[in-house]
């Protein structure tokens, strides 16, 4: 996983995870695999009982294009349901892929849990994000 994920950290697409963090939070993730080759994973990071953020979503470059990112969503999207979350938020850069999965853009300062702000600080563009905030109501 970690090989997959510090391109993406270096392009400042995604937040640096410790080892420690991934190990404390892989419960949370969706793996993706060509044979035993892990390819790509997105994580389910709950906030509150009707709250989830969709992060750390990677597919390998080999691998894009193939429908496995929506895949990997859609799956996280259902455990959320399944958990009871109504409610998921995503920050990134891909807005269009996100938005055909039925994410609307929201402002930032409509973010519904400021806990997620933590994160943030561990951002290479903090405090000039770029990041575009979306939203989803199940």
């Amino acid at each position: 996983m970690l090989a997959l994920v510090e391109p993406e950290v270096q392009k400042g697409n995604i937040l640096p995870r410790s080892q420690d963090e991934i190990a404390n939070t892989i419960r949370s993730y969706v793996i993706a695999r060509d044979e035993e080759k892990i390819v790509g994973f997105c994580a389910l990071y709950i906030y509150t009982q009707k709250l989830a953020e969709v992060r750390s979503l990677i597919v390998s470059e080999e691998y894009q294009n193939q429908g496995i990112g929506k895949e990997l969503v859609l799956r996280v999207l259902q455990e959320g349901e399944m958990l009871g979350i109504c409610e998921f938020l995503v920050l990134t850069y891909r807005e269009a892929f996100f938005k055909k999965l039925g994410f609307e853009v929201i402002e930032k300062t409509e973010i519904p849990n400021h806990k997620i702000w933590t994160d943030c600080i561990k951002c290479k563009h903090f405090p000039q994000c770029n990041e575009i905030a979306l939203f989803k109501r199940l």
